[in-house]
């Protein structure tokens, strides 16, 4: 049926790092962990979770220390355990791995016009495209919600896995990417339908 729910995910951005702070980009996942503002983030994400009285059955995370950690203080609240997600990762930044975003805009920028506005693989820039990031996003976002059929679903994640699973689900061009804006600590809102989706909210950031 064409109004027939699937599936109903709330993604949660995991909390500030420093590397948050620093505008520097990381594709590595063990490091860094949450910093105290990052903490703070998550924990007002809980209280809204707790205010909105938002159900879930199952609580999914990215492997990474921010969102294991991140999906732990979530998972406390609901007392569930939490599913880890191997392949659901950050972008791969090539070149632009471990520099600030001052750093690249002074010495590369045409390796951050790149990253952010061309879709297609670029060799100078040796970072995962985003057409491919997409494409390796939507095939596990797809097959977590045929695991989940009228499920309500949590999933702990990154930013760019966030901003993928919008472009996927609401057909939003891939080189349109950059114009999604996800804060940590947020939450966004997709339901899937039968033969559609449905993006409910976006980069909400709870404040009390």
């Amino acid at each position: 049926m064409y109004f027939n729910r699937k599936c109903k995910i709330t993604f949660i951005c995991h909390g500030a790092t420093i590397y948050t702070e620093e505008n520097r980009f990381s594709h590595i996942e063990n490091y860094p962990p949450l910093s105290e503002l990052g903490q703070e983030e998550v924990e007002r994400i809980c209280e809204f979770l707790k205010r909105r009285a938002v159900k879930n059955d199952v609580i999914y995370t990215s492997p990474s220390t921010r969102t294991v950690q991140t999906a732990k203080m979530i998972a406390k609240l609901y007392k569930k355990d939490i599913l880890t997600l191997d392949d659901l990762r950050p972008r791969k930044c090539g070149k632009l791995n471990g520099l600030t975003l001052s750093q690249i805009e002074s010495k590369s920028p045409e390796l951050l016009e790149s990253w952010f506005n061309n879709p297609e693989y670029d060799e100078n820039l040796e970072a995962e495209s985003i057409n491919d990031f997409i494409v390796h996003t939507k095939k596990i976002i797809d097959e977590v919600v045929e695991k989940n059929i009228g499920n309500r679903v949590i999933i702990v994640t990154h930013p760019e896995v966030i901003q993928a699973s919008i472009c996927a689900a609401i057909g939003i061009p891939s080189d349109k990417i950059a114009k999604i804006f996800i804060k940590t600590g947020s939450a966004t809102q997709i339901s899937y339908y039968e033969k559609w989706s449905s993006l409910v909210y976006s980069d909400h950031t709870p404040v009390f």
